[in-house]
């Protein structure tokens, strides 16, 4: 007998927090790249999985995978999210994009669509143990080289010899990829951010994961006695990064959709009578346009020359990376908010500040991403929480949208090209 929707929803719940038991704190929720705990994770998942009719397998980087099959068609829909956590993490992040899609399969009630289903939980997005992001959506696309396997941790252990420690053989990542009968891929999320919340809302539609620069920033001035030391005579690297950080916030707020963060600054010599001589400082730029965000940097940094310039501190870029806007597929996308408004909760069209999985898997198919509304604003963080019924809505809708996939999914994939990315 199908379960009521209220209960539906508190099931993925419970399952979102059995899961978010397995870790490697006691006391919190800290699930890092192939930790031991991760094996727990894959037990729960398999026998769900296998509950609903789904065959189960791991793979090299240890992405669990489990197929529903189709009932006369190759093809296959894959949903997906990731199962690692950052330290000390809330139960939802992630995980809550699997438990869903086993939810979904179990409300199929048997029915087999023309096309297979694969649900996969990412064994590593978050890039927490090795400073590299999205290693199990990297294997799916065959984008994982040997570098990768090579970096090392903090204690000297490289990701070949985690997954070695775990049970599985890194000659077989390439065995990993996705096969070509993939044709779309979906991935549901909470927001992350307040967005919906502040509009009531509790669904949005993904219209893009916005593109990233990251820099570092060196002001250079003259360390000099705090006390002894003219104001008009001063090289202070401090007020010239202090003025500078104030223009990135008003640039940001002035600019719609931009944001842009100074998130850590250290200063030199650090003490409380000196006058700082160096200043270090980091500058995060997203936008979904990235025109917009690559003029943004710009501008942001001729600000910093010129904020040293007044003060005779020299501005030098010390550090950079940057990655571009990935769009979701427009096709796709429009089933999501047909299939929203189809079950009730009309969604809302926004795009993703913070990088996923589906990210990468971009590469290889078409894709689209359903948000649901964060309470707070919260995630990275144990407080973080859903509301049983934007659960339901999300399901509801995700329901909705294999429905309408039944009648059209001549989806073309359109590849987007691999960047740097940072979760």
């Amino acid at each position: 007998m199908p379960l009521p929707a209220t209960k539906r929803a508190e099931k993925i719940i419970a399952r979102c927090r059995e899961i978010a038991a397995c870790t490697e704190v006691p006391g919190e929720t800290t699930r890092t790249f192939l930790a031991p705990s991760m094996h727990k994770v894959h037990a729960l998942l398999r026998d769900w999985m296998v509950a609903v009719g789904m065959t189960v397998s791991i793979d090299a980087i240890g992405n669990l995978r489990g197929i529903y099959p189709g009932s006369d068609r190759g093809d296959r829909l894959v949903i997906g999210s990731h199962l690692d956590t950052v330290p000390n993490a809330g139960a939802f992040d992630g995980i809550l994009g699997v438990a869903l899609g086993v939810a979904l399969i179990e409300e199929l009630h048997g029915e087999h669509l023309p096309f297979a289903i694969e649900i996969v939980g990412f064994s590593e997005e978050e890039g927490v143990r090795f400073g590299k992001p999205y290693l199990g959506s990297m294997a799916l696309t065959g984008s994982l080289d040997d570098e990768v396997l090579q970096r090392k941790d903090t204690q000297g252990i490289s990701v070949e010899a985690v997954i070695r420690e775990f049970g599985l053989d890194p000659a077989r990542i390439p065995a990993a990829a996705i096969s070509s009968d993939a044709f779309a891929y979906l991935e549901v999320h909470i927001e992350q951010g307040p967005l919906l919340e502040s509009e009531n809302l509790q669904l949005g539609v993904v219209s893009a994961i916005v593109g990233q620069t990251r820099l570092q920033l060196r002001f250079s001035g003259q360390a000099n006695h705090a006390g002894t030391t003219p104001m008009h005579l001063r090289h202070d690297a401090m007020a010239a990064a202090a003025e500078w950080i104030s223009e990135v916030e008003r640039h940001a707020k002035v600019t719609p959709g931009l944001a842009a963060t100074v998130g850590k600054v250290q200063t030199r010599p650090g003490a409380g009578n000196v006058i700082a001589g160096e200043v270090f400082a980091t500058l995060d730029v997203r936008h979904a346009n990235d025109e917009i965000r690559r003029n943004a940097a710009n501008a942001l940094l001729t600000a910093a020359t010129n904020s040293g310039g007044a003060r005779g501190v020299q501005v030098s870029v010390l550090a950079s990376s940057h990655e571009d806007a990935v769009p979701t597929d427009v096709a796709l996308s429009k089933l999501l908010l047909e299939a929203s408004e189809a079950a009730g909760t009309p969604a809302r069209v926004m795009p993703s500040g913070a990088g996923h999985d589906a990210r990468i898997v971009a590469e290889r198919m078409p894709i689209s991403m359903l948000f649901l509304r964060s309470p707070g604003g919260l995630s990275h963080h144990p407080d973080e929480s859903v509301r049983p019924e934007d659960v339901e809505a999300a399901l509801a809708t995700t329901l909705a949208f294999v429905t309408l996939l039944k009648a059209n999914h001549t989806i073309q994939a359109t590849p987007q090209p691999a960047t740097e990315a940072h979760a």
